[in-house]
C-alpha cells in the first residue's frame, strides 16, 4: 500500500546519512575539512557489475607488447624495439609461428630452446654445434625429408622447408628414404613374381626416392650428409623393395654430391650399393675440393668398387682423411689396387676393411704399401681371411712403418708361427698404442707379449 512504502521511505533517510552535505564542517580555527577525510561520513558505493574490479589498469607498455606478440605474424617488428621490451617480446613469443616469420628474424637461442623442447622429448645440443636453432632447422629438415613420399607428398612445401632451413643446416643425417607408394597392396603371389624379375624388367614397379638435388641444392651450408636409402619400422609389410638404391637414385645423389662444393663428409651406410652404383659414385666424386670423410659400409661393394676406391686415393682425393669400406665384398683385386693407391698416397689417416675378403692376396700389398706411407694412422683389417703367409709382411711392416698408432687384425688365422714374427716386429715399434690381436689363433704367450710392448708404447706418450 501507499502508507508502507512511504513508512519505509522514512525509515531509509533517517538511517541512511544525506550523499551531499549542504555545508563542509569546519575544523578548528575557521578551517573548512574535506568530507572524505573520514571514511565514517562517506557513503561507498559500488555498481552491480561482474566485472567490476579494483584493480589497477595495466600499463600501456604492456598493452603494446601484448599486440606486438599478438599481430607478430603479420608485422614482425623486433630490431626497433627498445633492449628490455624485445625481450619481452621474444618471451611471449608462441612457438607455433610460421618458420617464414621467425625464421629470418629471429635469433635469440632461448626462443628456439622453447622450440625445440615443445617438439621433441629428447634434445642434445652437443652434436649441434651447441646452438638451439641450428638443432631445430636440422631436426625439422631431416623429418620432412624422412616422411616425404614421391608421387604423393607436397614437393613445394618440401621445398620451401629446406630453403628456409638452408642458412641454419650444417649436418643432416637421414636414416630412412620412402619409395613411391603403389597402386594397391602386394599378394604373395605378387612378392615372389617380384623377386624373379630383373632390374631391367619394364614389369618391375618404379621405386625411385626423393631427388637428392632438391635437398642439397637448398641446404647452401651443408657439411655433412648421412643418408640410408631403406625404411625403418616397416614391420610386417617387408618387401626387399623398400631398400632398394636404384640407378636412377645413384645418378642423382652423384651429381648432388659433386655439385655440393662444400660438403666434408659423406656417409651412405646400409643401402644396398653395388659395383656399378658404386663405380658410379665414386667417379663423381673424384678431385672433390672438401671431402675429408666418405663411408660407404655395410653395402654390396666388390672389386670393382675396390678398384675405383683405389683410382681415389691416387691423388683424385685431395682432402681426403678417412675411408670407411667396412662390411664389404672387396676381394683380392680390389686389395691390389688399394695397396697401389696407398703407396703415393699422403693425406689418408684412417681406412677401414673390416669384413670384407681380401685374404692374404689383398692383404700383402696393402701391408707392403705401407712401407712407404708415412701418413696413414688407423688401419683395420679385421675380418678378412688373412692367414700366416701374410705375417712376414706384418712383421717387416711393423718394422719400418712409424705413423701407425692403431692396428686391427682381429678375426684373422695367424696362427703360433705367425704370432711370433708378428711379436718380433712390434718389439721393433715404438709408435703403436693400440693392437687388436684377438680371436687370431697365436699363442697367449705371443699375445701377452704384445700387449705389453704396446703398453708401453702408450705409457711413453703419455709421459
Amino acid at each position: 500500500s501507499v502508507s508502507s512504502v512511504s513508512i519505509a521511505t522514512d525509515a531509509c533517510e533517517r538511517m541512511e546519512p544525506p550523499l551531499v552535505q549542504s555545508r563542509a564542517p569546519e575544523a578548528k580555527g575557521g578551517k573548512k575539512t574535506n568530507p572524505a577525510a573520514d571514511p565514517r561520513k562517506m557513503r561507498r558505493i559500488i555498481a552491480e557489475d561482474p566485472e567490476w574490479n579494483l584493480e589497477t589498469v595495466a600499463p600501456l607498455v604492456d598493452a603494446c607488447i601484448n599486440h606486438i606478440v599478438a599481430e607478430f605474424h603479420n608485422y614482425p617488428r623486433l630490431e626497433e624495439l627498445d633492449p628490455r621490451h624485445r625481450r619481452q617480446v621474444l618471451d611471449r613469443l608462441p612457438t607455433t609461428l610460421p618458420l617464414r616469420v621467425t625464421a629470418p628474424r629471429v635469433s635469440d637461442e632461448g626462443y628456439w630452446e622453447r622450440c625445440c623442447r615443445g617438439r621433441w622429448e629428447l634434445c642434445d645440443i652437443t652434436d649441434y654445434g651447441h646452438s638451439w636453432k641450428r638443432m631445430f632447422f636440422e631436426r625439422n629438415a631431416q623429418e620432412a625429408i624422412e616422411n616425404f613420399v614421391p608421387e604423393q607428398s607436397d614437393t613445394k612445401q618440401l621445398e620451401e622447408t629446406l630453403a628456409l632451413s638452408g642458412p641454419f643446416v650444417r649436418r643432416l643425417v637421414v636414416r630412412q628414404l620412402l619409395p613411391p607408394p603403389r597402386d594397391r597392396p602386394l599378394s604373395p603371389q605378387d612378392d615372389e613374381e617380384g623377386e624373379r624379375l630383373s632390374d631391367e624388367s619394364p614389369l618391375k614397379p618404379c621405386n625411385d626416392h626423393l631427388d637428392c638435388g632438391t635437398i642439397l641444392s637448398r641446404l647452401h651450408q651443408l657439411e655433412e650428409l648421412q643418408l640410408s636409402y631403406g625404411v625403418q619400422n616397416c614391420g610386417m609389410n617387408f618387401e626387399w623393395s623398400l631398400f632398394e638404391f636404384t640407378l636412377a637414385d645413384c645418378q642423382l645423389l652423384s651429381r648432388a654430391v659433386q655439385a655440393t662444393p662444400t660438403l666434408r663428409v659423406l656417409r651412405l651406410p646400409r643401402s644396398k650399393v653395388d659395383n656399378e652404383r658404386g663405380r658410379l659414385l665414386i667417379s663423381r666424386l673424384l678431385d672433390h675440393p672438401s671431402l675429408t670423410t666418405l663411408d660407404l659400409s655395410h653395402n654390396k661393394l666388390g672389386d670393382g668398387a675396390g678398384r675405383a676406391l683405389g683410382k681415389l686415393l691416387n691423388g683424385h682425393a685431395p682432402s681426403l682423411i678417412c675411408l670407411d669400406a667396412s662390411s664389404n665384398s672387396i676381394g683380392e683385386t680390389g686389395g691390389v689396387s688399394l695397396g697401389h693407391a696407398l703407396q703415393g698416397n699422403s693425406t689418408l689417416r684412417e681406412l677401414n676393411l673390416r669384413m670384407n675378403r681380401l685374404g692374404d692376396e689383398g692383404a700383402q700389398p696393402l701391408l707392403k704399401a705401407l712401407l712407404r706411407n708415412s701418413t696413414l694412422t688407423s688401419l683395420n683389417l679385421a675380418s678378412n681371411d688373412i692367414g700366416e703367409p701374410s705375417a712376414p709382411a706384418l712383421s717387416e711392416m711393423l718394422v719400418a712403418n712409424s705413423s701407425l698408432t692403431s692396428i686391427n687384425l682381429a678375426c684373422n688365422k695367424f696362427g703360433e708361427a705367425g704370432g711370433r714374427l708378428i711379436q718380433e716386429g712390434v718389439e721393433e715399434n715404438s709408435t703403436l698404442v693400440t693392437f687388436d690381436l684377438r680371436l687370431t689363433e697365436i699363442s697367449q704367450e705371443s699375445e701377452y707379449c704384445i700387449n705389453q710392448i704396446v703398453k708401453s708404447n702408450l705409457d711413453r706418450q703419455k709421459s
